[in-house]
């Protein structure tokens, strides 16, 4: 059984952020790179709520945490998170989210909530293997892929 993914049910999420940062830093140690302060401060941004977060609200609050407040800042901090693994682009929110699982080569499947913005990363693997499949038969090779689907969370349903 898929556990519930961490943006729909309660848990202590600071422990889910520090983990995310302490798994960041091993990450990019062992790939003899580093997380500069501005770049950790965007992941801690990113890490600090399940919801994806556009640039320019990441630039805002680089800004209050005294990181200038041009968007360069933002995208490259952002741009790099990404390069690593360490976060996702949200195309139908133009946001970005951290990657829950960054220790992985994962083709994770987002679930968005329409109602409230939540936004889990879960994984996707049958889903992956359906694609692949179809692609196969069609002659196409997948080197990348982003699903994000559309819906209600549990709050968000029960409230309706």
């Amino acid at each position: 059984m898929t556990p519930k993914p961490d943006a729909f049910h309660s848990h202590d999420h600071r422990h889910c952020s520090d983990q995310g940062l302490q798994r960041a830093e091993e990450i990019l140690q062992s790939r003899k790179l580093r997380l500069t302060p501005v770049r950790r401060q965007a992941l801690q941004i990113l890490l600090a709520e399940h919801r994806a977060l556009g640039a320019y609200e990441v630039l805002e609050r680089l800004a209050a945490a005294g990181f200038g407040n041009q968007p360069p800042v933002a995208y490259r901090a952002l741009e790099f998170l990404v390069e690593q693994g360490l976060a996702h682009k949200v195309r139908r929110l133009n946001a970005f989210a951290a990657c829950m699982h960054p220790e992985t080569d994962h083709a994770p499947v987002f679930l968005i909530c329409r109602g409230c913005n939540a936004l889990a990363e879960t994984p996707a693997e049958q889903v992956r293997a359906a694609l692949n499949a179809a692609a196969h038969a069609a002659g196409f090779t997948v080197e990348r892929t982003s699903i994000e689907a559309l819906g209600l969370c549990p709050a968000c349903e029960a409230a309706a």
